[in-house]
């Protein structure tokens, strides 16, 4: 009897610390997961900052980039129309009546003078292409 008491409690020892062995395992293991879990977490969520802060600093270069592009436009813009003014002040305005109330050869002449490269004139009989005009519709470059 002794024999089989001692049997029985050592199976029965043997049984719970396989148990015990499985439930430590088991909780490792769920630990392990957790822990996986939040490691995963924690890997999007800093790629989603990356993603957004790269998304920002494109924006914020396209957004550069067009005001500078409108700032040139501006200041091309500007120098156009002071070129335009200096043009006029130059030649003076009497000239210019004058010019412009002559024949179309001195017309042709005063918008030389103020730069205007191409320019379309009708006094509603006979129209005059002057300059460039044909050259930048067909795109060929200008001969001199």
């Amino acid at each position: 009897l002794s024999s089989a008491v001692e049997t029985t409690g050592q199976s029965r020892a043997e049984a719970q610390s396989r148990a015990e062995a499985a439930k430590i395992e088991g909780a490792a293991a769920v630990d392990q997961a957790t822990l996986r879990a939040q490691a995963s977490k924690i890997e999007s969520d800093a790629e989603l900052i990356r993603l957004t802060q790269a998304r920002q600093l494109e924006l914020h270069y396209s957004t550069s980039t067009a005001n500078l592009e409108i700032e040139k436009a501006k200041r091309l813009a500007d120098i156009e129309i002071s070129e335009f003014k200096e043009h006029v002040a130059a030649i003076g305005p009497k000239t210019i009546q004058a010019i412009a109330t002559s024949g179309p050869d001195n017309q042709v002449k005063l918008l030389q003078a103020l730069g205007i490269k191409s320019t379309l004139i009708t006094d509603g009989r006979s129209p005059i292409n002057l300059f460039n005009t044909a050259v930048d519709l067909v795109g060929t470059p200008q001969r001199q």
